[in-house]
């Protein structure tokens, strides 16, 4: 009762945007997920296949960081569990698939130089 004529006939209107008027408020979002791919997700993505990659190739004599923080060398490797040298004569069994680094034998240099 209180809007005029003209005011109710553009309510009307301003509603139909059409497939266009969607798209135009999807695209921000598209955009986005876009960014966040190629940004966040596939880096992500190559550090954990490296990772799967190292594992697979695990040797003895490499050394290792589990995901618990031990770090040691590789002494024998199995199809599931790998026995890794923590200190002289302390040896443990870890599963494969806790190492979280694996650096090849001999990839270092000394500490002192």
């Amino acid at each position: 009762m209180f809007a005029t004529p003209a005011y109710a006939q553009t309510a009307g209107a301003a509603g139909g945007g059409g497939i266009l008027g969607g798209i135009v408020g999807f695209l921000p979002l598209i955009l986005i997920f876009v960014a966040f791919w190629f940004l966040m997700i596939r880096p992500q993505q190559k550090r954990m296949r490296q990772l799967q990659d190292a594992i697979a190739a695990v040797k003895k004599g490499d050394q290792v960081v589990t995901a618990g923080g031990l770090v040691g060398k590789v002494t024998k490797v199995e199809e599931k569990f790998v026995e890794v040298e923590i200190a002289a004569g302390t040896k443990v069994r870890v599963v494969k698939s806790t190492l979280s680094e694996v650096s090849p034998a001999g990839g270092g240099k000394p500490a002192n130089d």
